[in-house]
């Protein structure tokens, strides 16, 4: 069959092909390189922010650039308790792969940022959120991913924390209390910008090779 017409407003073949090609480049970076990141090439990142999606309009978004050593200590410690915690949690069969893994850039990583979500906005008047609050949050999430993929375009790995006490990190960072943490990101030149995911080649989990649907 015949490929149909072009929609309007639908871009060129060759750039939905790079836009793919975008998306499974990237990857989420545990090493980098410690040079300072072009600040230029940063901006443009973060200028990502301003045209995410958010539910009512309310950009929830709040961003803490984490640059001093008290600040970064701090988190970083918070990180090394709960990830001794969290080894403490596997079972034996897992514990060896999990204490192999490495889940933090936080060490090496010049640009580290706390993305925080403002639950009590009174921007966007409470639209779409009054029966969904979490929409604020997913807001924040869709945020994050377009910084994340701008981020790659520009060379740069970007490297999602999890493993943190989200309480602790709010009092050491002084935010306000009707903020809550969505993701801790570094950022930098990465080591290396594997094709293969790192959990996935360590032999933690299998990426999906297809998208479940069911149909109702």
């Amino acid at each position: 069959m015949a490929p149909g017409p072009e929609q309007p407003g639908a871009f060129a073949p060759e750039f939905r092909a790079e836009l793919a090609r975008l998306m499974d480049r990237r990857r989420d970076v545990r090493r980098f390189r410690t040079e300072p990141v072009d600040e230029a090439a940063l901006t443009r990142c973060l200028d990502s922010f301003l045209t995410a999606p958010s539910v009512g309009l309310s950009e929830p978004w709040r961003v803490i650039r984490v640059a001093s050593a008290p600040a970064r200590a701090a988190v970083l410690a918070n990180f090394e308790a709960a990830n001794a915690r969290a080894l403490a949690d596997q079972s034996r069969s897992r514990a060896t792969l999990y204490a192999r893994l490495k889940l933090s850039g936080m060490r090496d990583a010049p640009v580290q940022l706390a993305v925080f979500c403002d639950d009590e906005t009174d921007k966007g008047h409470g639209l779409g959120a009054a029966t969904m609050p979490e929409m604020r949050r997913y807001s924040v999430v869709a945020a994050i991913t377009q910084f994340w993929l701008t981020a790659r375009a520009e060379g740069l790995g970007t490297g999602w924390v999890s493993i943190l006490d989200p309480a602790r990190l709010s009092r050491d960072l002084g935010v306000p209390p009707a903020w809550s943490l969505v993701g801790y990101l570094c950022v930098g030149y990465a080591e290396a910008l594997d094709r293969v995911p790192e959990l996935e080649a360590e032999g933690w989990e299998m990426r999906r090779g297809h998208l479940p649907i069911e149909t109702r």
